[in-house]
């Protein structure tokens, strides 16, 4: 017979070693092959022992030696066990064996294995790597979720198990943990959930949790209490996972479209509702969301949010600060486990803020050159395809305005806080009105309108010309007589202070001489005198220095005869 013996009495430095490190058993004739043991544990299993060992031939025969962990070397065992079977493995070369242990006291033991194989080949004292734990195991039986769908009106999932303890000296009699904490994990796979409860007389704990995701699964450890010292404590193995039920969600919208000044704020308001097994019913606090979309119609930026409140019902304040063309409205957020999402498609138009300016002025023909500019300030603003700024007035300045003409405004910058220009001269306006300029924005540029300008020029006339006498003698004066007036709304009034300017054309001739510029009294009667040479016709007009507020007239004339 092939004997090794593995000393069981080590030093203390040895055993040290050993239990970091693993041990090989030596042989006394050199020799290899024989039995090696690998482990010797209790597996967490109360009462029982578990040898791991390998050999070239089927081994026939373990024992196992227990010392308290701490005894020194030399110390009696507290017991051993011989009594093994093959708990696994193919054949009995390979494998671990399982054996019942009893010992007095609860504790920590180092172990030591005997192990013999067919071939007569022995190893005594071989050394476990790893001590048997001879405690209490506190362990959770029986663990439920109820419901085990829960859904919008059955939210509250009840987590209940019972906490048993077993003794390794009396297995099969295990006993309520009572008064022991119990740790009840709900695992989503994003994020851990615990909750602690205590086991009752019975051993039975209970714990309410409300799904955050839609899927869950859930566990439960007894934790260290002062009822078990040094107890080990065993987790369960987490339950299925479960799944709850989303309800399909509904809701409605004042508006799904919006065209907001730049710096304005809008509101959009609305009733959401859920639909559950007693019907459709309001759906409080949850959240109502405005997203901007990008060109594949995702979500790109928040535009504004809300939360429904205890009846369904929402007000939505919309800020003009980003522009959302294409938008959707959203009911609920990602994995809500109790609810689906509800979508409603939204349109928000900012109109930016735009700035025009007008300068215009009346000539003496009647004639109103304008021009202009327009410019915005915000980079987000595009101008429209076809810019336009209309020339309006008005009687009083205030109300009753009409278009006059409709201008182009040609880009030429086409950037922020650049004046773009326009101009246009107006033949014959009203002239006597109130002007302004107006940018015809659209939902994306704002509209802008200049301060209205009071502009007018009357027109004048001069009538009962004539010059007397008439015949005359020549190189004898003339005097002129008339009335100078001007057009105030539909009544003509005098024209104090006028200026007409007089001309001569001889006889035969087709051509006016400018003489000077007659005078008028406070009654528009006209002064002035002239001294008459030859035969001709005499006209008077109001053309030149007429002042800023009145307009040419018309000629008249007279026919002079000089003998």
């Amino acid at each position: 017979m092939r004997r090794s013996t593995f000393l069981a009495a080590a030093t203390a430095t040895a055993l040290t070693a050993s239990l970091f490190t693993g041990l090989t058993p030596a042989w006394a004739d050199g020799t290899s092959g024989g039995p090696v043991l690998v482990d010797a544990n209790g597996w967490n299993e109360p009462g029982l022992v578990f040898v791991t060992a390998h050999s070239d031939s089927p081994i026939t025969h373990v024992t196992a030696h227990f010392y308290p962990l701490d005894a020194p070397d030399g110390t009696q065992e507290a017991g051993s066990t011989e009594d093994f079977t093959q708990y696994s493995g193919q054949d009995a070369t390979s494998g671990t064996w399982r054996a019942p242990v009893h010992l007095a006291d609860l504790g920590d033991y180092r172990v030591t294995v005997d192990l013999q194989d067919a071939s007569g080949a022995t190893v005594t004292g071989a050394l476990s790597p790893d001590p048997l734990k001879y405690r209490t195991i506190v362990t959770i039986n029986g663990l439920t979720a109820t419901p085990t769908v829960p859904d919008y009106l059955h939210q509250q999932v009840s987590v209940s198990g019972t906490a048993v303890a077993r003794d390794p000296r009396t297995p099969d009699t295990p006993t309520p943990a009572a008064d022991t904490p119990v740790d009840v994990v709900a695992d989503t796979g994003l994020g851990r959930t615990i909750m602690t409860s205590t086991a009752g007389p019975d051993g039975r704990f209970t714990a309410a949790y409300v799904p955050t995701e839609q899927t869950f699964r859930v566990s439960a450890a007894p934790q260290a209490s002062s009822s078990y010292p040094g107890a080990i404590d065993l987790s369960t193995y987490p339950t299925p996972w479960l799944h709850t039920t989303q309800a399909p969600v509904r809701f409605t919208a004042s508006t799904h479209a919006l065209n907001l000044k730049q710096g304005a704020t809008g509101t959009v308001t609305g009733h959401a509702e859920i639909e559950t097994t007693s019907g459709w019913q309001p759906l409080p606090h949850t959240a109502i969301t405005l997203y901007g979309l990008d060109t594949d119609g995702l979500p790109k930026f928040l535009v504004g949010e809300t939360t429904t409140d205890s009846k369904g019902a929402y007000t939505l304040p919309v800020s003009s600060y980003n522009a959302a063309p294409t938008a959707e409205l959203v009911a609920g957020t990602d994995n809500m486990p109790f609810q689906q999402i509800a979508t409603e498609p939204f349109s928000l138009h900012v109109a930016y803020t735009t700035h025009i300016d007008l300068t215009a002025s009346l000539k003496d023909d009647g004639s109103m050159p304008t021009y202009g500019y327009v410019y915005f300030e915000d980079w987000r603003a595009k101008w429209p395809a076809k810019p336009t700024v209309t020339l309006q007035y008005s009687k009083d300045g205030k109300t009753g305005w009409k278009n006059a003409a409709t201008v182009p405004l040609p880009i030429r910058y086409n950037k922020p806080l650049f004046q773009e220009w326009f101009a246009r001269t107006l033949n014959a306006p009203n002239t006597d009105a109130y002007w302004r300029a107006r940018f015809n924005g659209n939902p994306d540029l704002g509209t802008s309108t200049t301060k209205p300008v009071h502009l007018y020029r009357y027109a004048t006339r001069i009538t009962g010309f004539h010059a007397t006498p008439d015949p005359v003698r020549k190189g004898q004066p003339i005097r002129f007589g008339g009335t100078l007036q001007y057009k105030k709304g539909t009544t003509w009034k005098p024209l104090y202070g006028g200026s007409p300017s007089l001309y001569f054309k001889p006889r035969g001739s087709s051509t006016y001489h400018y003489v000077y510029d007659l005078d008028t009294d406070k009654h528009g009667h006209l002064i002035g005198l002239a001294t008459t040479e030859k035969d001709g016709t005499w006209a008077l007009v109001v053309n030149r220095q007429t002042g800023d507020h009145y307009l040419r007239s018309a000629r008249v004339t007279d026919y002079v005869d000089v003998r």
